[in-house]
């Protein structure tokens, strides 16, 4: 399991997350590029909310089809394209995980490549490698 970096030297991290992660020797690592709150179908919900759920659903078997779960998640990088969409974000990555929180950074960009889309999360993941 990865150990969380929070030396009390600097400042606490706002949320759920711990601002370093150390990922034991011989770990295997999984790398997700970014995923949109996109259904299968093609069908993009219209919240926040809805979207970033979306999001972890799709880390979650992408990352189960390398025999990990969330819980293995030590990185994550997520974008919202405005503001008001921060809070809703944070609130689904807050009840996704638990300690030790992974480390995260959550940006505003002006926008995805399409314009329904207003959450993109990327993650990466380590696990022990014999749970392939």
């Amino acid at each position: 399991m990865h150990s969380p970096l929070s030396p009390t030297s600097i400042h606490p991290p706002f949320s759920a997350y711990s601002n370093g992660v150390e990922v034991p020797a011989g770990q295997k690592l999984v790398v997700c590029s970014g995923q949109l709150g996109i259904e299968k179908d093609g069908t993009v919900p219209v919240t926040a909310s809805e979207q970033a759920e979306l999001c972890f659903d799709n880390i979650a078997a992408i990352l189960a089809e390398a025999g990990l779960g969330l819980e293995h998640v030590v990185r994550i990088n997520a974008y919202v394209s405005a503001r008001e969409h921060l809070r809703p974000y944070m609130d689904v990555r807050n009840k996704r995980f638990s300690p030790p929180f992974p480390a995260s950074t959550l940006m505003i960009v002006s926008g995805f490549a399409r314009p329904e889309f207003v959450v993109e999360v990327e993650v990466i993941a380590a696990g022990p490698a014999s749970e392939v």
